[in-house]
């Protein structure tokens, strides 16, 4: 399996001490002690201002990043990332409407740009992702904060540190990102 292949470095627009990353890290520190700019050479990673993938985060393709704090309107630098792998096969999640697998259930196989509008849901609070590589937003038409869910069930939003988070919007990170 490939691995995605990320360069960090101290200081905007690519300059300072840099550090390469070809998977996940929780904790960026012990590589640098800041991170204001990176190069995704190839893959495609989230980046959390928080170690252990905690925090704002945001998706990142391949490209230039030489000044994220203003591109993402961030106030903190990157302190971990997350791999995502390729993915080409088809995608399939349910969400529903309360926590616990409660609520109503809609089953996905593509993009979603308004819960309200399409399933008559007023967001999503637990999920289970079957297939595929999917990125959740707070607001309606990918706005808002973003969260990455890989295959897996997720539960309770709560417990994994986002409080009474309502996703309302969905979209599949396809193989056209690499």
């Amino acid at each position: 399996m490939n691995m995605g292949r990320v360069t960090f470095y101290e200081d905007r627009n690519f300059m300072g001490r840099s550090w390469d990353c070809m998977g996940d890290c929780s904790d960026m520190h012990s590589y640098m002690s800041r991170c204001h700019s990176c190069r995704v050479h190839s893959g495609c990673f989230m980046a959390y201002d928080g170690a252990n993938y905690m925090g704002n985060s945001y998706f990142m393709r391949r490209g230039d990043y030489g000044d994220y704090m203003n591109m993402f309107g961030w106030n903190n630098c990157i302190r971990s990332c997350r791999w995502i792998p390729m993915y080409r096969g088809n995608y399939r999640m349910r969400i529903y409407g309360r926590d616990n697998f409660g609520g109503h259930m809609h089953e996905m196989m593509d993009d979603c740009d308004n819960c309200m509008d399409r399933y008559r849901m007023d967001g999503c609070m637990s999920c289970h992702v079957m297939d595929g590589h999917w990125l959740m937003y707070e607001q309606p038409h990918y706005r808002g904060r973003m969260w990455y869910f890989g295959p897996g069930e997720y539960r309770n939003f709560m417990n994994m540190g986002w409080g009474n988070m309502r996703f309302m919007s969905m979209r599949r990170i396809m193989d056209s990102y690499y």
